[in-house]
């Protein structure tokens, strides 16, 4: 689904956004990966779906019995998943902007624009409910001792007081955007590396 399709409709609570991002890591790691979703949160589950492979092909990479070709392997997976993130981060942004011109939202001139774009909190918050997740199945090994349970609780409540936090600024931010007192913008991220006429180790070769 292109920004475009999703013009003619509203950005969701920010608690339905974080809300999707924990269920479909949970359900993704029971059964397959889908997208159910329609308007700003199928965008929202396709941006998610790419840090949750990431997330898995970073686990791989870093495995004491993945060979060099494993690895060579996963390399170019994740080259690919994180060019595909950061697409969808342009595409959330995107599609705010067209949100906002329909709703003919005209913010001053002078009025401020946020060091992170909406699409970019939103991808922080995908992350952290990847880590979420995966801190509290650490409680749940039968061979980790007591320290070690111990220190994962300790970084689930800070995770989740940071999530907690970003939620609410995230929330906040697109109440300002849409009252016009903030400037929204879509920053291009124009990776270099994955380009073949931009990376001279693919141009040279």
């Amino acid at each position: 689904m292109s920004a475009s399709t999703i013009a003619a409709t509203h950005l969701p609570p920010v608690s339905e956004i974080t809300q999707l991002q924990i269920d479909t890591v949970a359900d993704w790691h029971q059964g397959p990966i889908e997208n159910a979703y329609d308007g700003f949160k199928q965008l929202v589950c396709k941006q998610h779906e790419y840090n949750y492979r990431l997330w898995h092909q970073e686990d791989i990479a870093r495995s004491p019995t993945a060979d060099d070709v494993k690895i060579a392997e996963v390399k170019r997976a994740i080259d690919k998943l994180n060019q595909q993130r950061n697409d969808m981060i342009e595409q959330l942004d995107d599609a705010i902007t067209e949100l906002l011109e329909k709703l003919h939202v005209r913010p001053a001139a002078e009025a401020p624009i946020n060091t992170e774009t909406a699409g970019s909190a939103i991808d922080r918050l995908s992350i952290m409910s990847l880590r979420l997740y995966h801190y509290r199945e650490q409680l749940e090994r039968d061979d980790a001792d007591a320290a070690h349970r111990a220190m994962v609780a300790q970084r689930i409540d800070l995770c989740e007081q940071q999530h907690a936090d970003l939620s609410n600024s995230l929330q906040e931010l697109l109440a300002d955007l849409l009252a016009g007192k903030k400037r929204h913008k879509t920053y291009r991220q124009m990776k270099m590396y994955n380009d073949p006429s931009l990376n001279p180790e693919i141009y040279k070769s």
